[in-house]
């Protein structure tokens, strides 16, 4: 698939949240969504563009925005994740890769050398007609919110 870009619709999707819940792009027309996709539970930078999510979830959601985090560790792994840090947003299992696949964040990346596929930290903000209306490839994981509010001054 080509990259994605600011002002294509958004590919739809849908998939189990950590409670098992259904959760697909038409449950957020009429709002913004910050799609976020990260590469791992429990990870130092995870664990920071989760946490920053949380402490200003309410600044979020006042502007407008819901939260939704996607990577491919399993359901009970995002429950565990969210239930450490009380993540008050849905967390997508997208153990098939499919999301992943659809929005370009499953990549080739490298490390120490090697070369391995990977989800590529990125945030999509979309907007209220499922239109992407941002794309954010260098995530501050520490500052995510007020990284994607600037956006919005």
């Amino acid at each position: 698939m080509s990259q994605l870009k600011e002002g294509m619709k958004a590919p739809a999707f849908e998939g189990l949240d950590q409670e098992g819940k259904q959760v697909r792009l038409s449950d957020f027309a009429g709002k913004k969504l910050v799609l976020y996709f990260y590469p791992k539970d429990n990870t130092p930078g995870c664990t920071a563009e989760a946490c920053n999510l949380r402490d200003n979830y309410n600044a979020l959601l006042r502007k407008g925005f819901a939260v939704v985090g996607v990577s491919a560790d399993s359901q009970k792994s995002h429950r565990g994740f969210a239930d450490k840090y009380s993540l008050p947003f849905p967390l997508i299992a997208d153990i098939s890769k499919k999301i992943l696949t659809d929005y370009g964040v499953w990549k080739e990346k490298s490390m120490y050398g090697k070369t391995f596929l990977g989800i590529a930290r990125t945030t999509f903000i979309i907007d209220e007609k499922g239109l992407i209306e941002k794309v954010i490839s260098k995530v501050e994981t520490s500052s995510h919110t007020e990284q994607i509010l600037k956006l919005y001054q």
